[in-house]
């Protein structure tokens, strides 16, 4: 663009125009005023390609610049130069040279993030641009009046939920969003089954669950109102475990007040004769007390009413005491629960053995370190033989159990 020559001139000849000291021109120069007078010529120094005239124009020179056109419209030419200096220095000029680069950058990352899909083909994540374009082309879809199919209206749903930031969204969104149109229900399809409908129809006629097989029994350990072979009820005793349970929920009770309060339900001490789904307890019991192997099945077999003592404490076996059989009265064995010692539970069973088995007498082998010699001299069995390494065969070489037995007979 032509620079605005408009010059003024002193009585010297000294050219004071603001263009003449402006850095703008083809020439810088530095120029310090004098009190009136001419001060020496500063040398120049060349930063254009065109020279500049510094001879000072005349007095009809100057006054032919007040003919000029207006600044406006000298300001609309241009100068071939700076305009291919700006197509030079612009953003497609910049770009043309790193595009393919960018390019060949994109198609890398694309091939990093690619997978292969089930069906085996190659697979990148959409971008924004593909995004932005696929959404428009099913917009257009719908305006036209084209019904979109389930997997298209999900892929638009989808689309347009990621479509950008959360602000972006929210700031797109309008207020109020009233469709063109009646809306139409999109038929899902109706998932096939195989299933039998007998079956399905059978479920359904279930209304209710027995209590004795529901869930809620489990949880309360409530038995049945009849208990097969029942012989003896205990509501009064309470054996440690049960005193460690009430103090762990009271306990809780008092750590979390705020929480709902566990509510112990009360239940007896049952002593039955001997039952099929006992035998599953039973036998941990005896194998935990004495030694891995023993099976008792076969007392079901003489007479059990008689000859076999089962405690129960709400479906849990603490106590178990058996007589091998009636004829015979020798008691194989009774063991305690761990924890519901001290509770007069072995005591009880071997009184309702002596009891239904009356005007016989009662033998039994014993380990002299067991503590239940006590128990028995109480009943009134006595010693009658004393035999080393009776429990040889039975018990482990590290057992702390002495393997000498008293043999104990209770005469009637």
């Amino acid at each position: 663009m032509p620079s605005l020559n408009v010059a003024k001139y002193d009585e010297d000849g000294q050219d004071w125009s603001p263009q003449s000291m402006s850095s703008g021109s083809d020439w810088e120069s530095e120029y310090t005023p004098g009190s009136g007078r001419r001060g020496p010529r500063v040398k120049r120094r060349r930063v254009g390609g065109r020279e500049a005239s510094l001879v000072a124009p005349s007095a009809s020179a100057a006054s032919s610049f007040t003919s000029l056109e207006s600044l406006s419209e000298l300001l609309a030419h241009t100068d071939p130069a700076e305009e291919q200096a700006g197509r030079n220095g612009s953003f497609e000029a910049l770009i043309e040279e790193v595009l393919p680069n960018l390019l060949d950058a994109e198609l890398a990352y694309q091939d990093r993030l690619s997978e292969t899909d089930e069906s085996g083909q190659l697979v990148h994540p959409i971008s924004r641009t593909e995004a932005g374009a696929l959404i428009e082309r099913l917009e257009a879809s719908r305006h036209s009046g084209a019904a979109l199919t389930s997997a298209a209206a999900v892929v638009a749903r989808r689309l347009k939920e990621h479509q950008g930031t959360l602000r972006r969204r929210v700031l797109d969104a309008p207020i109020i969003r009233v469709p063109a149109g009646p809306l139409t229900p999109l038929e899902a399809p109706r998932p096939t089954s195989n299933v039998n409908p007998q079956v399905l129809d059978a479920l359904y006629a279930i209304q209710t669950t027995p209590f004795e097989r529901s869930f809620l029994s489990r949880l309360n350990g409530v038995r049945s109102e009849r208990t097969p072979g029942l012989i003896a009820l205990d509501w009064e005793t309470r054996s440690p475990w049960m005193e460690l349970m009430g103090d762990i929920r009271e306990h809780y009770g008092l750590a979390h007040p705020e929480r709902e309060q566990p509510v112990e339900i009360p239940g007896p001490i049952e002593y039955a004769s001997l039952q099929p789904s006992h035998l599953p307890q039973v036998h941990s019991l005896l194998a935990h007390i004495f030694w891995e192997g023993i099976d008792v099945s076969d007392a079901l077999h003489y007479s059990p009413e008689r000859c076999t003592i089962v405690a129960t404490y709400k479906r849990l076996v603490v106590g178990v005491a058996l007589l091998s059989s009636p004829v015979e009265t020798y008691i194989t064995y009774l063991a305690v629960r761990p924890g519901w010692e001290n509770a007069q539970i072995a005591t009880s069973m071997l009184y309702h053995l002596i009891t239904l088995n009356p005007n016989r007498d009662i033998t039994l082998h014993v380990s002299i370190s067991n503590p239940a010699m006590l128990l028995y001299n109480r009943f009134g069995f006595k010693a009658e033989e004393f035999i080393v390494g009776f429990y040889e065969d039975y018990l482990d070489s590290q057992s702390r159990a002495s393997k000498n037995a008293f043999r104990l007979r209770l005469r009637r």
